[in-house]
């Protein structure tokens, strides 16, 4: 990937506020004009890449659903494998599962028990950082299932 500089100005016009949404009281930050934008995309791949090499990283961990398009083009750019945290019941195999608290609710995420192979080297992606609740989930999740955490990024 060339190198696409962005600035958090370029994030902060692209991605819209939409009010009271999935419900009253919550600012949901829509991400689709940065995917859309080619340049922007690329640049968020580059920052949350920034400082690994293909090789450095053994797998991206992308958490759903929104994770999964940064970790995946991650990955890629890393050479890395791609390993998703679902909500539960989305994955087919047998799985370690974590619980964690939302802005509005709680939550239970899932990865499959034979994600890693003992000691792994993992990049944590998501989209956006709110209470961290989702993030320590599913880091957790990582270590439970053998993987060693390298970073935990976030694009908002």
């Amino acid at each position: 990937m060339s190198e696409s500089k962005i600035t958090s100005a370029d994030l902060q016009r692209a991605i819209r506020n939409i009010p009271d949404f999935p419900q009253p009281g919550i600012q949901f930050k829509d991400i689709t004009p940065v995917l859309a934008d080619a340049r922007l995309f690329s640049g968020c791949v580059d920052l949350l890449t920034a400082g690994y090499q293909p090789g450095s990283v053994d797998s991206v961990v992308g958490i759903d659903a929104r994770g999964f398009i940064f970790a995946a083009a991650a990955a890629l750019h890393l050479q890395a494998g791609f390993v998703p945290v679902r909500k539960r019941g989305k994955l087919p195999h047998q799985t370690y599962e974590q619980s964690y608290e939302l802005e509005y609710g709680s939550n239970t995420i899932a990865i499959h028990v034979d994600a890693f192979q003992p000691g792994s080297r993992v990049l944590l992606v998501d989209d956006l950082l709110a209470t961290g609740g989702t993030a320590a989930a599913a880091a957790a999740l990582v270590q439970k299932a053998g993987g060693k955490i390298l970073e935990i990024s976030f694009i908002i």
